[in-house]
């Protein structure tokens, strides 16, 4: 009985012991963010607003920015379809914010135009006395009059202007404006654990392997390698910069894809049952911009891929999963090899294979080397 004791103490202690660890972060965590002010673009819907209720969570004043708002209801021309019911505006995300445990704050800006960034900057800074810990560009769309997989002579002008306008363009434009601001907040710290403001760029894989067309990937490139310049000149500012890359995500819009039909035709039939939630980005944001100064400088400028963060740093989607790298064989043989395989032979794969595939990373220079094979179209 003594025997049985012990051992089921060596196996309850370690387990007590680290959720008595990750509960003690979590609140410490929340408790000194109450003072932080995150600025999230494109925050109504998709990925901007999982990361900005991530924020609300954490502790943080969030101001999300965002087109859509209950004073002009329905859908804008160039915004994808999602569920009927579904309140995907700054009033709504706001009070999901506020509702996690942060403040939330709902601004209706265009990303599309200067003058609409600029003021609301100039807002924030007045309201904040000039404080701005995080500010994350996720603002971003691609037309829908056209077909976003396709080469590049048979799309239109508008493919580029879309994709970089509202991406690319908007990003610098945010930075450009939120930088002096971050600057001030960095020679402002005081805090006991210094952490320095963090401006995060959400950027995708198609700026190192191709991905839809073109225009797409030269923005994505475009993005990662813009938030590396930022990091050089703001480093000796304490300023950090970085570029996230999120997974497959089941945004409100791709879920209504599957429901439509369209999905898999525009993925290249990949699997959204097993991708990443938007708040799991947000996770990776919060976990972060937690990080202490010599850390987080230490990699500024980099690009960091969502999941491959969640190992690192220790978080989980809700349900303490954690799914794989897009540069990892677990995603990529189910969703290119293997098919691929199964096409050509005419046989399944063994399930004793698919079920012990090793979480091994691709190197970038590999994965970097050319698309992925097409998937199964059957």
């Amino acid at each position: 009985m003594k025997t049985v004791s012990l051992k089921w103490l060596a196996v309850v202690l370690p387990t007590f012991s680290s959720w008595v660890v990750s509960s003690a972060m979590t609140m410490t965590t929340t408790n000194s963010n109450n003072n932080r002010v995150a600025v999230v673009t494109g925050a109504s819907r998709g990925i901007g607003r999982g990361i900005a209720v991530e924020l609300g969570k954490a502790g943080y004043t969030v101001y999300a920015l965002a087109r859509s708002t209950r004073s002009k209801p329905g859908l804008l021309v160039d915004q994808r379809a999602v569920a009927d019911g579904l309140d995907l505006t700054v009033e709504s995300v706001a009070e999901a914010i506020t509702a996690a445990g942060g403040i939330g704050r709902g601004m209706y800006v265009d990303m599309s135009q200067d003058e609409s960034i600029e003021g609301a900057f100039e807002r924030i800074a007045e309201e904040t006395g000039g404080r701005l810990d995080v500010v994350v560009c996720s603002a971003f769309t691609t037309p829908l009059q056209e077909k976003l997989r396709g080469d590049f002579w048979n799309q239109s002008m508008n493919m580029w202007d879309v994709c970089n306008g509202v991406g690319l363009r908007s990003t610098y434009a945010t930075c450009r404006v939120a930088a002096p601001i971050m600057i001030e907040t960095a020679n402002k710290q005081n805090d006991e654990r210094k952490r320095p403001p963090l401006l995060c760029c959400i950027s995708s894989f198609g700026g190192k392997s191709y991905t839809f067309n073109v225009a797409y990937g030269v923005g994505k490139a475009g993005v990662d390698r813009m938030a590396q310049d930022m990091g050089y000149q703001l480093k000796k500012y304490g300023v950090a910069t970085t570029v996230l890359y999120p997974g497959l995500v089941k945004t409100e819009a791709n879920l209504q894809m599957v429901v439509d039909g369209t999905w898999d035709e525009a993925s290249g039939n990949l699997d959204l049952s097993t991708g990443e939630t938007p708040e799991f980005t947000g996770k990776a944001i919060v976990a972060l911009a937690n990080l202490g100064v010599d850390d987080m400088m230490d990699r500024s400028g980099n690009v960091e891929v969502v999941a491959e963060l969640a190992k690192e740093l220790q978080f989980t989607e809700e349900d303490g999963s954690v799914p794989p790298s897009i540069r990892s064989l677990k995603y990529l043989l189910p969703n290119f090899v293997f098919p691929a395989i199964e096409k050509e032979s005419g046989k399944p794969v063994p399930g004793w294979i698919k079920n012990n595939i090793p979480d091994y990373l691709v190197p970038w220079s590999t994965f970097s080397s050319g698309p992925p094979p097409e998937a199964d179209t059957r």
